[in-house]
């Protein structure tokens, strides 16, 4: 006679054959939809040849319901902004903004002792909000800051970890392709998850310039400073808001518009998308080759994250059919540390995902099963997501396997050794660690504004 047992034996064969198939090389999304598939059958057998009234699948009509949730999933128009926001990043990374940003900061800060490193900073702050794609923002300052850099004398190790902790800000800083997502899984307002990043965002970035000028002061061999440069005058500084002025023109057309309540995240996409080409032409690099990379691109970009969605979907059913949410909150409810150290628990699993999965998987298929069981302990969904996003951007820097020290590594000059990079981003990953500490005794840093817009 088979029961409770059974359930939880079948749960953990999705887990472990899930992970066993990632570790073999099969495509995600296969991953997920091939294991839901035979587990799901194991079930029906089990079911057919046994009384088992626990088991959720009696026949195949039962996994047909995979199709209606599927469609649900792709009724929501939230999701259209995905493409969207999807095309927006990469059309700036073909409208060489990026390149005149790094000019007129260069000629700026490069005056100073770490200001290259600091411009490098400013400007991933600026592509974050304006891109929300991890890997082209990563490899776009890698191109056009290392070489610089190099040249003036900066460390390398700096210079590596710099560039890889400014590009993954990204992932967090709204409009951020992984908060849309968050905010889908969990039904919350995506203008107040927004809202919520921002700070947190900021935040990161401004730890950043405060390690880069102490750092330098600490050791100037670090970063030297440049023996020739221009004279310091008006027309530098008005050089540099005129390069400036684009990004934050298009963050203000994106953000502005869904914080105020006139567009919505979808329609506040389509704006993005029509600016962020509008540039591309007013500097010249539109033409009709780069349109169809740029559409290409787009559509292979969001046909992956579309079928790893199909795959998680069929994965959740199953394992949801199987009590194994449950079967979470249960393990998650047992750990004898109180409500924080619930979360804090929840976080370190998170941490540690991130170095295997990436954070669509972990979005896709972690983040629903535990996001409830933390709401019930009465902490804000809006605050979790949050805290949970910053965990994960944490892990995209962190040795051996973060995804973001990858991107650099292939965009890097060769001089550049992967030992460098490692070692160049660990006071980052400290300083990420720090602000997820920060956010975890202080909510108030996520859901001030938030509460301050939205009441």
């Amino acid at each position: 006679m088979l029961g409770l047992a059974a359930n939880e034996l079948l749960v953990l064969l999705m887990l472990f054959m899930f992970i066993g198939l990632l570790f073999t090389g099969v495509p995600v999304a296969w991953s997920l939809a091939g294991t839901s598939l035979v587990v799901a059958f194991i079930t029906i057998q089990l079911a057919s040849q046994f009384d088992v009234n626990t088991l959720f699948f009696d026949s195949w009509r039962d996994y047909r319901i995979i199709v209606q949730r599927i469609y649900g999933t792709m009724e929501n128009a939230v999701l259209v902004a995905l493409p969207m926001f999807v095309f927006m990043g990469l059309m700036l990374d073909q409208s060489g903004l990026a390149e005149k940003l790094m000019r007129s900061f260069s000629e700026t800060l490069g005056r100073v002792s770490g200001g290259l490193a600091m411009a490098v900073v400013l400007i991933g702050i600026l592509l974050a909000a304006s891109t929300g794609i991890v890997g082209a923002s990563v490899v776009l300052l890698a191109t056009i800051s290392l070489p610089i850099m190099l040249e003036a004398g900066y460390d390398k190790r700096l210079a590596a970890g710099v560039v890889a902790a400014s590009g993954t800000l990204g992932i967090l800083i709204p409009p951020s392709i992984m908060l849309i997502i968050m905010a889908d899984q969990l039904s919350l307002s995506v203008g107040e998850l927004f809202m919520g990043a921002i700070v947190p965002g900021v935040l990161l970035g401004v730890a950043y310039l405060i390690y880069v000028v102490l750092a330098v002061v600490l050791k100037p061999s670090l970063a030297p400073r440049p023996k020739s440069v221009e004279p310091f005058s008006g027309k530098l500084v008005l050089d540099t808001l005129i390069a400036v002025l684009p990004p934050v023109g298009l963050i203000l057309a994106v953000l502005g518009t869904i914080f105020l309540g006139i567009a919505t995240p979808t329609e506040a996409s389509g704006i993005g998308a029509f600016g962020a080409t509008l540039l591309a032409l007013a500097n010249r690099r539109l033409s009709l080759k780069v349109i169809w990379m740029v559409a290409v691109r787009t559509t292979l970009t969001t046909a992956f994250i579309f079928a790893i969605f199909v795959g998680a979907t069929a994965f959740a059913l199953v394992m949801r059919g199987l009590g194994g949410d449950q079967m979470i909150e249960s393990a998650i409810t047992a750990i004898p540390f109180g409500a924080v150290g619930v979360v804090l628990t929840v976080l370190f699993f998170a941490f540690l995902a991130g170095f295997f999965l990436d954070w669509l998987e972990i979005t896709l298929i972690f983040l629903p099963l535990v996001g409830p069981v933390i709401v019930g302990l009465g902490f804000d969904p809006i605050w979790f997501v949050v805290v949970f996003a910053v965990a994960l951007q944490t892990s995209f820097i962190t040795p051996p396997v973060g995804f973001s020290l990858f991107y650099l590594k292939g965009a890097a000059p060769r001089s550049i050794t992967t030992r460098d990079i490692y070692a160049g981003v660990v006071p980052f990953v400290l300083i990420q660690l720090i602000v997820v500490l920060t956010m975890v005794f202080i909510p108030e840093i996520v859901t001030w504004l938030p509460t301050a817009v939205y009441g």
